[in-house]
């Protein structure tokens, strides 16, 4: 009893209000089966769909749940968990947790502030892009955005990930078709242009192997279809490279890029850009994700395997930084 004391409690959070809740439990199931019994006690803080917080299988408040536990363990991904909401309940509690504070992760998840924050980046281009609201969609707005970014374009909501809702259109009538659906899911949606190329993504960890940003290897994704979507990530429908065949000057150019990204939008801990490399015009920025995929499926335990590292040395590591250890 008395050495079970000594332990770290971990709270691990998974599921929540998110169109990406499956993907999240499956997050949280790896990072509870990694955590080594000898030195972490696991709690299971599971959020339904509706928002209801429950630890170890009993419906509990946020304030009572988070009170059994010494650290968070942020596994929740998309709405309510990448957007700063669960940061801000976990910063007011001052309970402290592994990912990028509340602020920061809201404007990451956002891909209009991210852009804009990242306007001046050195080592990655940026995609031209419209940010459109619902209320303020009419067919007038529709061809001004079909004249002024180049097409084919990506038509996306703002806020969600894993390729939720995303559409690639060439004509005008794929516009409107695609703003009309997307309007379905969110309020906001970018469009940009679509630029064909190698699909890449680099994970950022702090304080790792002597490096104040170490950037992992690139991934690189081969999806079988043309675009790396929902299905293509979670449902085995792609194949990643990692070591990644890039040149090394390409390699460098995602890792410097990715470091970057971390950096200017501020985030904390770890982190994953995505990237598109134009056989000629080079890398462009896609977005970054602050809580990126912890599944068998997910593409940065795949860099962790790389550079030799096991998932539960990565997990002791996040949550010593969390915990101020490191």
């Amino acid at each position: 009893m008395y050495e079970s004391h000594h332990k770290i409690r971990v709270g691990v959070l998974r599921g929540g209000p998110s169109s990406e809740y499956d993907v999240s439990l499956k997050s949280g199931e790896t990072v509870l089966r990694n955590l080594s019994r000898d030195k972490y006690i696991p709690h299971d803080i599971f959020i339904s769909k509706e928002g209801v917080w429950h630890c170890d299988g009993f419906e509990k408040t946020p304030a009572e749940a988070l009170k059994l536990v010494d650290v968070a363990f942020v596994a929740l991904h998309g709405e309510y968990g990448e957007d700063g909401k669960v940061q801000s309940i976990l910063e007011h509690l001052k309970v402290p947790f592994v990912g990028s504070d509340s602020v920061e992760s809201a404007i990451a998840m956002n891909k209009h502030l991210t852009k804009k924050a990242l306007h001046g980046m050195k080592h990655a281009k940026l995609a031209p892009h419209k940010v459109i609201s619902k209320e303020e969609y009419t067919e007038q707005t529709a061809q001004e955005i079909f004249r002024t970014i180049p097409h084919p374009a990506v038509v996306k909501p703002l806020s969600l990930g894993s390729s939720v809702g995303v559409k690639i259109v060439r004509t005008f009538s794929e516009l409107e078709t695609a703003l009309a659906e997307v309007f379905t899911i969110s309020e906001k949606v970018m469009v940009e242009e679509y630029i064909e190329g190698r699909e890449a993504t680099c994970g950022v960890v702090d304080g790792f192997r002597g490096e104040k940003h170490y950037a992992l290897p690139p991934v690189e994704i081969i999806p079988n279809n043309t675009f790396f979507d929902y299905e293509a990530k979670y449902g085995g429908g792609s194949r990643e490279l990692c070591p990644s065949t890039f040149s090394d000057e390409i390699k460098k150019q995602i890792e410097d890029a990715a470091r970057e990204a971390h950096i200017i939008l501020g985030l904390r801990h770890y982190s994953r850009s995505d990237f598109i490399v134009h056989p000629k015009r080079g890398v462009f920025y896609l977005e970054t994700n602050t809580l990126p995929g912890l599944t068998s499926e997910s593409l940065l335990p795949k860099e962790i395997y790389t550079v030799g590292a096991s998932l539960p040395q990565f997990f002791d590591h996040v949550i010593n930084l969390a915990l101020g250890k490191r």
